[in-house]
C-alpha cells in the first residue's frame, strides 16, 4: 500500500469515528421529547393518548438520524477502510 492510501483508510475509520458522535443528538432529542410529553400530560390528563402518539412520532422521527449515522459508519469501516 501506498502513502495514499493509509491515509484515505485513516481519514475513512476518522470520519466513522465522527459518524458515531452523532448518535449523540438523537439521545438527548429523544430525552427531550419524553421530558415534554410527561409535562403535557401532566398539565392536560384528558390529552394523553394524543401526547403519546405525538411523542412516538417525534422519537421515532430522531431514531432515524442515529439509525443512519450508524449505517454511514458501517459503510465507511467495511467498505473504504478494509
Amino acid at each position: 500500500m501506498e502513502f495514499n492510501e493509509y491515509f484515505v483508510k485513516g481519514m475513512a475509520v476518522l470520519a466513522a469515528g465522527i459518524a458515531i458522535l452523532v448518535g449523540i443528538g438523537p439521545a438527548l432529542g429523544q430525552s427531550r421529547t419524553a421530558s415534554k410529553a410527561a409535562e403535557g400530560v401532566a398539565r392536560n390528563p384528558e390529552a394523553a393518548g394524543k401526547i403519546r402518539s405525538i411523542m412516538v412520532l417525534g422519537i421515532a422521527l430522531a431514531e432515524t438520524t442515529g439509525i443512519y449515522a450508524f449505517i454511514v459508519s458501517l459503510l465507511l469501516i467495511f467498505l473504504i477502510a478494509k
